[in-house]
């Protein structure tokens, strides 16, 4: 069977890093990273996954709040509020949680996000800055994925990794990070051949959104396998968008769902607005009173 990459306990480690260095930016600025999270209505699970990113921050040290619009907002008026935390000093990331309703345009929202107080990773520039290899805030849970593979001693480099979706949110900047960890990198996508990419794989990265896709006979013997799906079946049960079971019969190592990537993501979400801290305070010392 294989080794089950416990995503609780190294989101625990990243988030310890984060308090340390919360703390020390304190004691060194006397100030504290700033993270402001925008929800426009009342999305049931942007609500549930809101509270968590404040609880978490909040635990941290950091300075966190919620700019909370009703379901009928304007786009003029979510602008405006995105502007104000653009220019607001004591914030050092923004997240805007989608989705937004249908009257709200999220590509132009995201892209009047300041890229120097994006803490998802998903501004142009930022992501631009990624696929040429050069410093970026990254995608959060990729990011954590990398950091997992990091933990385990899995190294990218000269491995053939298979991705299984391509979102702008996960898939693409997935496959970015491993090609900049000088990896053999393949895409899937619904025109690909699964099986046959899926078997050539030392690592398996899954992040399709359709439960159990990827079949545990696929798996190659002592591949790394990393799920980040989240399916609820109509029996109420969680699974992955790998089939477990049979992939931890073939696999080294495999992540748990849940438990497994879920962790890291709002782990890796601190750690992107701790950095820009640094960088915002690097380049304009605060003033001690």
């Amino acid at each position: 069977m294989a080794t089950l990459i416990d995503g609780k306990a190294i989101a625990a480690k990243v988030r310890a890093e984060v308090a340390q260095g919360v703390a020390e930016m304190k004691t060194e600025h006397g100030q504290v990273p700033g993270l402001a999270v925008m929800r426009v209505g009342e999305d049931p699970a942007s609500k549930i996954y809101v509270t968590s990113k404040r609880k978490v921050a909040a635990e941290l040290g950091f300075h966190a709040v919620e700019v909370h619009l009703p379901e009928d907002a304007s786009h003029r008026l979510a602008l405006e509020r995105l502007e104000a935390l653009n220019a607001d000093p004591t914030i050092h990331g923004i997240l805007v949680q989608l989705p937004v309703p249908k009257q709200i345009d999220a590509d132009a929202l995201l892209a009047a996000l300041h890229p120097d107080k994006d803490a998802d990773g998903l501004h142009a520039i930022n992501a631009g800055l990624l696929a040429q290899g050069r410093p970026a805030t990254l995608p959060c849970t990729p990011w954590g994925v990398m950091r997992m593979l990091e933990e385990i001693g899995f190294e990218p480099a000269g491995k053939r990794a298979v991705v299984v979706g391509r979102s702008i949110l996960i898939g693409r900047p997935m496959a970015l990070m491993l090609v900049n960890a000088s990896a053999t990198v393949t895409i899937c996508h619904r025109k690909s051949n699964l099986p046959e990419e899926v078997a050539r794989a030392d690592l398996v990265v899954v992040a399709a959104g359709v439960p159990e896709l990827v079949k545990g006979a696929w798996i190659r013997l002592g591949a790394v396998v990393i799920d980040v799906g989240m399916n609820r079946l109509p029996n109420g049960k969680l699974v992955g968008d790998v089939e477990f079971a049979s992939a931890a019969a073939r696999a080294s190592a495999i992540t748990p769902v849940p438990g497994g990537v879920g962790p890291m993501t709002i782990a890796m979400l601190m750690k992107n607005t701790l950095n820009n801290a640094h960088r915002r305070f690097a380049a304009h010392p605060p003033k001690r009173a």
